[in-house]
């Protein structure tokens, strides 16, 4: 396979939302303690799961909780939704938290983002991003100066689909001007970024774990299919 073009998944590939203690200052459980490190981990893990249900919902909210990343306004509600059934009882509390959810500034890049996005569009390979999100962005690349580097972003709330509906990965394809078999999706999901693999996509599958414990998947990624930076 020569690789022409490559696709990534933003939220725990590209960018990670990491655990800062200031957003859960002063958070108590129902008995009044403060959240244990574990607990504001565990939090943290249900806000950006890609995949899978992270908390027991009501029925109201299921519908929400299966588009979430195709309406902001379903997205807002189900997150809220989660935070509450997950202790966070603060109605002030919720929102602050999930206004950084959807604040790109708040994501941290991984060490080799900025680096391999670089490095692939001086190497004049195509490339894109898939997310499945209801926000914009975009602002996080343009903080790290790779904006301009990226040839498509298709977020799933503006293109009305989410992966790993098939027609993502073709209509990212064709707008990167490429044949699916030239192309490597990178990803933290084998089910949702694996999708990829159905229309003739080459999948590579990162860990989305911390930013400190991460400093090459994504360098290592793109060498294990021939690209070289």
């Amino acid at each position: 396979m020569t690789v022409r073009a490559v696709l990534f998944d933003f939220s725990g590939t590209l960018f990670r939302l990491e655990q800062d203690e200031s957003w859960l200052e002063g958070l108590t459980d129902s008995g009044g303690r403060q959240w244990d490190l574990e607990a504001q981990a565990e939090l943290m893990r249900r806000l950006t799961a890609p995949v899978g249900k992270v908390a027991e919902l009501p029925e109201e909210y299921q519908r929400a909780w299966e588009e979430r990343d195709l309406d902001p306004e379903l997205h807002r509600k189900v997150y809220l939704e989660v935070l509450r059934s997950s202790g966070v009882t603060e109605q002030e509390q919720a929102e602050a938290l999930y206004a950084r959810l959807v604040d790109p500034d708040c994501w941290t890049p991984y060490p080799d983002t900025e680096p391999v996005v670089r490095g692939l569009h001086e190497a004049g390979i195509r490339t894109g991003v898939i997310s499945n999100i209801a926000f914009d962005i975009r602002p996080a690349f343009d903080r790290i100066g790779v904006g301009g580097h990226f040839d498509a972003v298709l977020m799933s709330y503006l293109e009305g689909v989410i992966k790993p509906d098939p027609k993502l990965f073709l209509r990212a394809c064709e707008r990167l001007g490429v044949a699916p078999e030239e192309t490597l999706m990178i990803g933290d999901s084998a089910e949702a970024d694996g999708g990829a693999t159905e229309v003739g996509c080459e999948f590579a599958l990162v860990e989305p774990l911390p930013t400190s414990e991460r400093p090459d998947a994504l360098l290592r990624a793109v060498a294990e299919h021939g690209v070289r930076l």
